[in-house]
C-alpha cells in the first residue's frame, strides 16, 4: 500500500498593499538632518510609503487580504482562520484580525493577532501551518501589516529613515502532496530587549511610545542569527542551499541581505530585494516581498523558497516552502 501524502499548508494566493503616499530620501532630507547618499550607502533604501490619517494597519491588511483571496479564487465563506502579525495594531484590543474579519465578511472564523515584530509573519505562518496540519483549520489568511510611521521618533535620523508602512498577505489551504510549507524554525532571545524596542506600552507608561534601536549591534546579531536559522531549517526540510530557487528575506537593510547571502555562499541574484522601494515594514516585509516577486513572475509554481526574518525581542525564524 502506498504511503498517504502529508497534509500541508499550500500558498494559494498572495496580495499586498501600500499607503498612497510615497516618500523619497530627498523628501525626508527636507525634515530630517540626512541625505539621500547617506541613507542609500548605509541601508540601500530609496523610498518608503507613509500612511495618511485615513490609512491604518487594518485598512492595509484588508486590502492585502482581498488581493490574496482574489488571487487564490477564494471567497469570505472559504476562510476559517485569520492571523494578523503586527506590532502596530489599530487598538490595544480587540485584535486587528477581528477588524479584518468583519470587513471581509468572514464572521465566525477564528481570528487573532501575533506580536513578534519583524518576525511576526513567520510566527503567524507557523501557527497557521500547525493548525492546518492537525485539521483545526482548512483555509487560512495570514497577514503581516504595519503602520510603523506612527511609532517613529522623527527627530532620530538613525531610525526614522529606516521604516515604512504596508501589508502583505497569503492564503493557505490544506492539500495532500509535495507543495506547501515543508519546515519552519523559530527562535527568541529576550536578553536583547534593549537593543531594539519601543519605550512605551499599555502596561507600563500608558502610551504607545517610540522605537529605539542600537543599529550596529542589531546588524551583527541579524547576520549571525539569520544565516544560522537558514541552515537549520533547510536541514530539517531535507533540502540544500543549492536547491533553493529564491530566498525571501525580511527587508531591513540591503547590507544585512548581502552579508547573509555571502555567509551562506548564496548567489545574490537568488535573494528577493524590495528594501529599496519599501524600506523596513516589519511584519509586512516578507509577505510584501513575496507578493512582489510572485506578481512580477520571478517566483513560479514548484519553486523552492526560503522565507526568513529577525526582529525585536530578539525573535527570528525561517520557513522552507515548495510554492
Amino acid at each position: 500500500m502506498s504511503a498517504v501524502a502529508a497534509r500541508r499548508a499550500v500558498i494559494k494566493g498572495t496580495g499586498s498593499a501600500l499607503p498612497r503616499t510615497r516618500v523619497s530620501n530627498a523628501d525626508l532630507a527636507e525634515r530630517v538632518d540626512t541625505t539621500d547618499e547617506w541613507i542609500v550607502e548605509r541601508t540601500g533604501i530609496r523610498f518608503r510609503h507613509i500612511a495618511e490619517d485615513d490609512e491604518t494597519t487594518s485598512t492595509l491588511a484588508i486590502e492585502a487580504a482581498q488581493k490574496a483571496m482574489q488571487a487564490a479564487g477564494f471567497s469570505s465563506a472559504d476562510i476559517d482562520l485569520i492571523i494578523v502579525a503586527t506590532a502596530t495594531p489599530d487598538q490595544t484590543f480587540p485584535a486587528t484580525a477581528t477588524i479584518v474579519q468583519d470587513a471581509l465578511g468572514c464572521n465566525g472564523c477564528v481570528a487573532f493577532d501575533v506580536a513578534a515584530v519583524c518576525s511576526g509573519f513567520l510566527y503567524a505562518l507557523s501557527v497557521a501551518d500547525s493548525m492546518i496540519r492537525v485539521g483545526s483549520a482548512q483555509n487560512a489568511l495570514v497577514i503581516g501589516a504595519e503602520t510603523f510611521s506612527r511609532i517613529l521618533d522623527w527627530e532620530d535620523r538613525g531610525t526614522c529613515v529606516l521604516f515604512g508602512d504596508g501589508a502583505g498577505a497569503v492564503v493557505l489551504a490544506a492539500e495532500h502532496g509535495e507543495r506547501g510549507i515543508l519546515a519552519t524554525r523559530l527562535h527568541a532571545d529576550g536578553a536583547h530587549n534593549q537593543l531594539l524596542y519601543v519605550d512605551g506600552g499599555a502596561g507600563t507608561t500608558g502610551t504607545v511610545g517610540k522605537l529605539r534601536m542600537k543599529g550596529r549591534e542589531v546588524f551583527r546579531h541579524a547576520v549571525v542569527n539569520l544565516s544560522s536559522v537558514l541552515k537549520e531549517v533547510l536541514e530539517e526540510a531535507g533540502e540544500s542551499i543549492e536547491k533553493v530557487d529564491w530566498v525571501v528575506p525580511h527587508q531591513a537593510n540591503a547590507r544585512i541581505l548581502d552579508a547573509t547571502a555571502k555567509k551562506l555562499n548564496l548567489a545574490p541574484e537568488k535573494v528577493i530585494k524590495t528594501v529599496d522601494m519599501h524600506a523596513n515594514t516589519s511584519a509586512a516585509s516578507v509577505p510584501l516581498a513575496l507578493d512582489t516577486a510572485v506578481r512580477d513572475g520571478r517566483i513560479k509554481p514548484g519553486d523552492l523558497l526560503v522565507l526568513e526574518a529577525m526582529g525585536g525581542g530578539f525573535t527570528w525564524g525561517a520557513s522552507v516552502i515548495r510554492y
